[in-house]
């Protein structure tokens, strides 16, 4: 044993050299890890320290890995010194570029969290900010990858294709599906142009109807009446038809239909359906000043159509927006409906006659 010690002297030093230093780096890394923690929480308490624990993380793992990798010198033969010398300096750098990447990303994403929080407390439109977020933290990552593949000198070739202007545009076709693309584009256009913004209920030909609570570089996430997440792609909203419900005045007109019978009244079905209406509390004024001279109704009543078994009346009913409308109108069919019931004014429903033959009897 003795004879082994002092046959590897120089070799046990190393590995105890090895091992010290990674232990220094690793009570380095907790000790400034708690001073920014302690001073992140006393700048931004109601923040996690997110991105101080993933680089802490990062950095341990990190001193770990050279730390063997230094380590394995003692095991190979010299001939292999360079090669495992270019190894180590390779480890190196991509566990740093992981770390900056990370690092960026991180900050940009806290930046932008922050700057929401701020445009949302102030009642601002975050829609623009949430997006770039998005688009920020991809091209940092995009960055931080083609940094990495600096580190191989086959794939050299295709990083600087990558870095140089139109490369970008290259590079990105080549990897990404078509669909992806038309994706991000259709979210770039959705920001440029807002035909919709965060927090607006928007209807999507005539089958979707929801708040819009994020828009990402592939699809924008809408939250229906049954506080389900809809996910759809950007590349289809953006060749559907869509009803904005709060793009510019958010006044609703709820449309009440309700079919008569022929031979109810239909003076006395207008006049309820009218009161009923007017006595709402989510129906608002929407007449013009000549028109509340001129004596005309709150709410106008009119027949619309003569239909099959049904005189189809019609109430034209305004909200302040799309939710008390909708809530109006349940709350009007419901009233309505009472209202006709104690006046004897009939809703008809389909009848059908079936006459049924005895098959025994002669046909005449």
């Amino acid at each position: 044993m003795i004879e082994f010690i002092s046959q590897h002297s120089t070799e046990i030093i190393f590995l105890f050299v090895i091992a010290a230093i990674v232990f220094v780096l690793q009570l380095v890394t907790n000790l400034l890890y708690s001073f920014f923690e302690k001073k992140q929480i006393e700048k931004f308490p109601n923040e996690e320290p997110v991105t101080l624990h993933l680089v802490k993380i990062i950095l341990k793992t990190l001193w770990y890995i050279l730390g063997m990798s230094a380590a394995s010198f003692v095991f190979i033969s010299k001939d292999l010194y360079a090669q495992a010398a270019k190894n180590f300096w390779v480890l190196t750098y991509l566990g740093f570029i992981l770390l900056l990447t990370v690092i960026g990303a991180s900050v940009v994403q806290t930046l932008f969290a922050r700057t929401i929080r701020h445009k949302i407390k102030n009642g601002e439109d975050p829609t623009s900010h949430r997006f770039l977020r998005y688009l920020a933290v991809l091209g940092i990552y995009f960055f931080g990858i083609i940094l990495a593949i600096l580190a191989f000198p086959s794939l050299r070739g295709t990083a600087h294709t990558a870095l140089g202007g139109a490369g970008v545009i290259a590079l990105i076709a080549g990897v990404a599906s078509q669909e992806a693309l038309s994706n991000i584009v259709g979210g770039i256009f959705i920001i440029i142009f807002k035909p919709f913004k965060i927090n607006d209920i928007i209807e999507i030909s005539g089958a979707m109807i929801g708040t819009v609570t994020d828009i990402t570089l592939r699809h924008t996430t809408i939250r229906n009446s049954e506080n389900k997440m809809i996910v759809v792609p950007n590349a289809i909203i953006n060749k559907e038809k869509i009803i904005n419900y709060d793009l510019g005045n958010s006044k609703c007109c709820q449309m009440i239909e309700i079919g008569i019978s022929y031979t109810s009244n239909i003076d006395l079905a207008k006049e309820i359906m009218r009161l009923e209406c007017e006595a709402h509390p989510n129906l608002i004024e929407y007449r013009t000043l000549l028109e509340i001279k001129n004596e005309v109704p709150k709410v106008i009543v009119r027949v619309i159509e003569l239909a099959e078994s049904a005189v189809i009346l019609r109430a034209w009913a305004w909200s302040k927006d799309y939710t008390s409308g909708f809530i109006m109108k349940c709350d009007l069919y419901e009233s309505i409906k009472k209202r006709f019931d104690k006046e004897n004014i009939e809703i008809p429903f389909p009848s059908r006659m079936v006459v049924v033959k005895n098959p025994d009897s002669p046909l005449t």
